[in-house]
C-alpha cells in the first residue's frame, strides 16, 4: 500500500498529520464535529441524570422494595462498566465511526423501550442494556479529540464538556415539567430524544483522519484532511503526507517510560494492533504504570463527584434523619428536589470556566493538582454541621472544582494514550469511575444516613488525596505536545 500522498511533491517535502492540522486549524468542521460529538455526550448526562428521578416513582406505582429500586441505577451503572470497554474495543478495531454508530443505535432503541416496559424485569434489562450504550462516552470524546490541532486541544476538550452539564440541566428541567404532570414513562421516552438524534445524524459523520493514518490508510485521510481544509477555507501544507514520520524528542525527555509513551514511529518493536490485544498493551511494561494511576484518577473523580451530588440531596432535604431513606414518593411530588438538583448543577459551570483557563496556561497535572487541593478545602468544612446558606455554598464549591478536575482529567487521559489504544484505555478508566459510582451510594450514603457526617467527608478526603499522589506520579505534562499513535516497547 503506498505509505504517503500530497498534492505537491516538487520539493520531496514531508507533513504529519499533526501539521497538516495545525495548518487546517480549528474551523468550521471541527465546529460541526463538536456539536454531534457534544450530543452524544449530553445524551450520556441525561440517561445518567435520570436515574434521580424514576425509581421512586417506579417504587411507589410497582410496589418495589428498596433493593429492587436500587437495582434500576445498579444495572445502568453495570452496563456502563461493560460498555465502556467493548465499545473501546470496537472503536479501535473497526473505527471511529463503526463504535459511534454501535454506540448511539443500543443506546437510542433501549433507552426509547424502557419507557414501554410492563413490568419491573423487562425495565431492568433495557436499562442495563442502554447502560451498555451509554458506557461509549469515550467514544465521542477521542473522536473528537482527534480533529483537534494541538495549539487548542486543551481549551476545546473542556468546551466539548460543557455538553455534559448541559445534559443535566436539561434533565433536571424536563422532569422538573413531565414528572408531575405525565410520569416516568414519558420522562423516559422524551429523554431518549437526543440518543436517537445522534443515530439519526450519524450518516453525517466522517473517520478520524488520525485513525486512518495508524492503520496505513494514507490516502483516506489525505482526502479527510482536503475535506476539513475545504470546509475550513484553509489549505494543506505543501508535499507528501506521511505516517511513518519520527518526529523529534524534547530535550528533557529520558529514555523512560515517557520515551516508549511518546514514540510516533513505527518499527519491529512497536505495539499498534487493536482488538482485544489492547488490553494486553494497556498492561505492556511502556503503559502500565500510567494505565494504574488514570485508574486511582478516574475513580477518586467519580467517588467524589457523585458523593457530592448525593449529599446535596441529603442536605437539601432538611435534616438527616437516621435510618430513613433519603428520598419517598411525597418528595418527588415536591418540585424543591427539581429545584435543588437544577440549581446545584449550575455550580458545574465556574468548574469548567476555570478548567478552560488553566488546562491551557499551566498544564494538566498543574489544573488537577490545584482543583483537588481546592475541593479538599471546601469540603473540610462539612465535617460538622453548619447553617444551610453554608452547607450549600460549601457544596456548590466543592462541586466546582471536582467537576473541573473530572474535565481536566477527560483531556488528559485520551491525550497521553496512543491512537492505537485510544478509546480502549479512555474506556477502561471510565470504566473505573463507574465502578466508583455503584460504591459511592452504597458507602457514602450509608455513612450519612447513619448520622456519621464527620466519617463521610473524611472518606472523601481520603480519596482526594489518593488521586492528587496519582497526578504527582503520572510520567508527564502533554500539554503542547503532539498526539501518538503507537508504543514502542523494549524487547
Amino acid at each position: 500500500m503506498n505509505n504517503e500522498i500530497g498534492d505537491n511533491d516538487e520539493n520531496g517535502l514531508e507533513y504529519t498529520l499533526d501539521e497538516a492540522l495545525a495548518e487546517v486549524g480549528f474551523g468550521k468542521f471541527q465546529v460541526l464535529v463538536l456539536f454531534y460529538a457534544g450530543l452524544g455526550s449530553m445524551a450520556e448526562a441525561m440517561e445518567v441524570m435520570i436515574l434521580s428521578f424514576i425509581g421512586p416513582s417506579v417504587k411507589s406505582e410497582w410496589g418495589l422494595s428498596s433493593g429492587q429500586e436500587s437495582l434500576i441505577t445498579t444495572v445502568v451503572f453495570a452496563g456502563m462498566l461493560i460498555g465502556a470497554y467493548s465499545w473501546g474495543i470496537i472503536s479501535d478495531n473497526y473505527g471511529r465511526r463503526m463504535g459511534l454508530l454501535s454506540v448511539a443505535a443500543v443506546t437510542s432503541i433501549f433507552a426509547l423501550l424502557s419507557a414501554f416496559a410492563p413490568n419491573y424485569i423487562s425495565l431492568v434489562v433495557c436499562r442495563m442494556v442502554a447502560g451498555i450504550g451509554l458506557g461509549g462516552g469515550p467514544v465521542y470524546s477521542a473522536w473528537f479529540l482527534e480533529f483537534v490541532p494541538m495549539q487548542n486541544r486543551g481549551i476545546w476538550m473542556v468546551v466539548f464538556s460543557t455538553f455534559w452539564t448541559i445534559g443535566t440541566l436539561l434533565e433536571a428541567a424536563l422532569a422538573w415539567i413531565v414528572m408531575p404532570r405525565l410520569g416516568w414513562r414519558w420522562l423516559l421516552a422524551l429523554s431518549s430524544v437526543p440518543c436517537f438524534t445522534a443515530f439519526l445524524f450519524y450518516f453525517l459523520t466522517i473517520e478520524s483522519p488520525r485513525y486512518l493514518c495508524m492503520n496505513g490508510r494514507i490516502n483516506e485521510a489525505y482526502n479527510v484532511l482536503k475535506k476539513m481544509a475545504e470546509i475550513n477555507q484553509t489549505k494543506l501544507p505543501s508535499g507528501l503526507l506521511v505516517s511513518d514520520k519520527v518526529t523529534e524528542m524534547n530535550d528533557e525527555m529520558t529514555r523512560s517510560e515517557e520515551t516508549q509513551l511518546l514514540s510516533t514511529g513505527r518499527d519491529k518493536n512497536a505495539i499498534s494492533k487493536p482488538g482485544f490485544s489492547s488490553l494486553l498493551v494497556l498492561f505492556s511494561p511502556s503503559l502500565v504504570k500510567t494505565t494504574l494511576l488514570l485508574w486511582m484518577i478516574y475513580y477518586g473523580n467519580s467517588f467524589s463527584y457523585y458523593g457530592v451530588v448525593l449529599m446535596t440531596s441529603e442536605f437539601s432535604s432538611g435534616e438527616i434523619k437516621c435510618n430513613s431513606a433519603i428520598l419517598n414518593s411525597r418528595i418527588l411530588k415536591d418540585s424543591s428536589l427539581y429545584i435543588d438538583v437544577f440549581v446545584t448543577s449550575f455550580a458545574e459551570l465556574p468548574g469548567l470556566i476555570l478548567s478552560a483557563f488553566l488546562v491551557d496556561k499551566v498544564g494538566r497535572k498543574i489544573s488537577m493538582l490545584l482543583m483537588y487541593l481546592f475541593g479538599f478545602m471546601f469540603l473540610l468544612p462539612l465535617m460538622f454541621h453548619h447553617y444551610k446558606i453554608w452547607t450549600t455554598a460549601l457544596l456548590f464549591g466543592a462541586r466546582m472544582f471536582i467537576n473541573g478536575n473530572f474535565t481536566v482529567a477527560g483531556v488528559y487521559c485520551p491525550e497521553i494514550y496512543p491512537t492505537s489504544v485510544r478509546t480502549t484505555g479512555v474506556g477502561l478508566a471510565s470504566a473505573v469511575g463507574r465502578i466508583a459510582g455503584m460504591i459511592c451510594p452504597l458507602v457514602a450514603v450509608d455513612l450519612m444516613s447513619g448520622c456519621h457526617q464527620m466519617a463521610a467527608i473524611i472518606l472523601f478526603e481520603v480519596v482526594i488525596i489518593l488521586s492528587a499522589i496519582s497526578v504527582l506520579f503520572l510520567p508527564f505534562e502533554t500539554k503542547g505536545r503532539e498526539l501518538t499513535d503507537t508504543v514502542a516497547v523494549n524487547k
